[in-house]
């Protein structure tokens, strides 16, 4: 089978979490042949992969939404007719477009993503938008946003499609166009795997942004929640890491028959050995993840700081690469501003070696989905402490019908004094942190094993296609 994997922000470009996961996914399924169609920023990442592609990936289509903004204006003139202007005006509305009519005018007929952003027919629906929705917004703001807005997505949605058998998306928003986009073209189906929720954790984004207006923070979630919809209805599989998660995708508008819960899984022999850390008169706490702002490195920071005022020997590993060079040039400040010894960066390091140096691990996420780092720490016999965001909770407690215990602490994100306070008692409370660290090995073995989840993976590409042939015989 031919597979394209469309990604965004991630694989090949960036280590860790969604990355990791992909690149052993593909090197799992070696009886297929893998297409990757990534999505980034700027054309200045282009080919600059982080990772030795496996064998089985057969071509990479990188389209870059930057490129969109070097695009010659449109001096055609294109005579729309009434059901492109119904989507059209319902895009714009950021409601419930046509996707398969616009796919047809920017992908099968060509028409320059510009043409409609320069014509007279944007303009009347502009001035509908603002009379109606937006009266006290000023015009010529409007206009920009939603051509900013707009543009991308005309732009990606004009790209050559690669053939495949199926399509798989690993979010929604840009990448899930074009999985839809995939679909229509060759007539096969689309599936979607969401490791966390794409629209919230955008929305999220936008609340906190500076760059965003007050005015334009609902504009902006509805264009994100219109660009999930479309694959949310096109897909025939919706796969998602934990239980609370399909709930919400169903809340979304997903169709509860199509949402399946496939946890991640992790090589449990690779971490099982591990020895616990020597006793050397200091307790080590390791934080593996990507230095970036949703993993909230400063928060940590600032609760590492509190915790050093009641533990003297106690020493902080931030573990992974500079993600954001900016963020990452922001936490090295502050540990020098607040003066705080005994935090160590040792960049992007092998963590099975590394492991032997820790007695537990942190993550102080304002988002995430099931993190692989809380598996590979439970797996190595490390208990953890984690924000309350994705699946951490269940990680940490269990699922439904897991009786096994307790494997760390959870506390509120962005929470300083709530997070030093549960550091200080996993630091002083040494018995019940080798009880939390076999709980945590003990789950990890018996329900996340990278084999079921493969496994789990393989059965839902069968049952996509058996779907997908029924309803083509129909």
């Amino acid at each position: 089978m031919r597979i394209c994997v469309i990604l965004e922000g991630c694989y090949p470009y960036v280590t860790g979490g969604v990355s990791s996961w992909m690149h052993q996914y593909i090197q799992a399924m070696p009886e297929h042949e893998f297409v990757l169609w990534t999505l980034g920023a700027s054309s200045e990442s282009r080919g600059q992969f982080r990772y030795e592609l496996p064998e089985n990936v057969v071509e990479v289509h990188e389209v870059f939404l930057q490129d969109a903004l070097k695009l010659p204006p449109s001096r055609k003139r294109y005579k729309f007719n009434q059901e492109e202007i119904t989507a059209l005006t319902e895009f714009v509305h950021c409601g419930n477009p046509d996707w398969n009519v616009l796919f047809r005018m920017y992908n099968d007929d060509k028409m320059a993503p510009m043409a409609f952003l320069m014509s007279e027919e944007f303009l009347n629906i502009l001035v509908e938008v603002c009379q109606k929705e937006y009266p006290y917004t000023a015009f010529s703001d409007m206009f920009h946003t939603l051509r900013s807005m707009f543009l991308p997505v005309l732009y990606t949605i004009g790209q050559d499609v690669p053939k495949a058998d199926l399509y798989h998306t690993i979010a929604t928003g840009y990448s899930g166009l074009l999985a839809c986009l995939g679909s229509y073209k060759y007539h096969v189906p689309c599936m979607l795997t969401e490791h966390g929720i794409y629209t919230r954790e955008r929305e999220e984004e936008i609340i906190r942004a500076r760059w965003v207006p007050s005015s334009f923070k609902h504009l902006w979630a509805q264009f994100f929640y219109m660009l999930s919809s479309a694959v949310y209805q096109r897909a025939s599989m919706i796969t998602s890491l934990f239980d609370n998660a399909r709930k919400i995708q169903i809340d979304l508008g997903c169709d509860p028959g199509l949402c399946q819960v496939i946890r991640n899984g992790i090589h449990y022999e690779r971490f099982c050995n591990i020895p616990l850390k020597k006793a050397d008169g200091w307790v080590d706490i390791g934080a593996v993840l990507r230095i970036a702002p949703i993993k909230d490195v400063k928060t940590l920071i600032y609760s590492f700081y509190e915790l050093k005022y009641h533990i003297d020997n106690v020493r902080l590993h931030i573990i992974g690469p500079e993600d954001d060079k900016e963020y990452a040039k922001e936490c090295y400040d502050l540990v020098k501003q607040l003066g705080v010894k005994d935090v160590i960066f040792p960049g992007l390091v092998n963590v099975v070696e590394y492991m032997p140096k820790l007695d537990f691990t942190v993550l102080s996420s304002i988002s995430e989905g099931q993190p692989l780092s809380v598996l590979e720490s439970f797996a190595a016999g490390r208990p953890c402490v984690t924000t309350d965001v994705g699946c951490c909770r269940e990680l940490l407690n269990g699922a439904e019908g897991d009786d096994l215990g307790v494997a760390g602490y959870c506390v509120p994100p962005m929470d300083r004094m709530a997070l030093a306070s549960a550091l200080e008692q996993m630091c002083t409370k040494a018995d019940e942190r080798y009880q939390m660290g076999q709980v945590g090995k003990k789950r990890v073995e018996r329900y996340y094993r990278h084999n079921d989840m493969i496994r789990n993976y393989q059965q839902a590409y069968d049952e996509v296609f058996e779907a997908w042939r029924g309803l083509d015989s129909v």
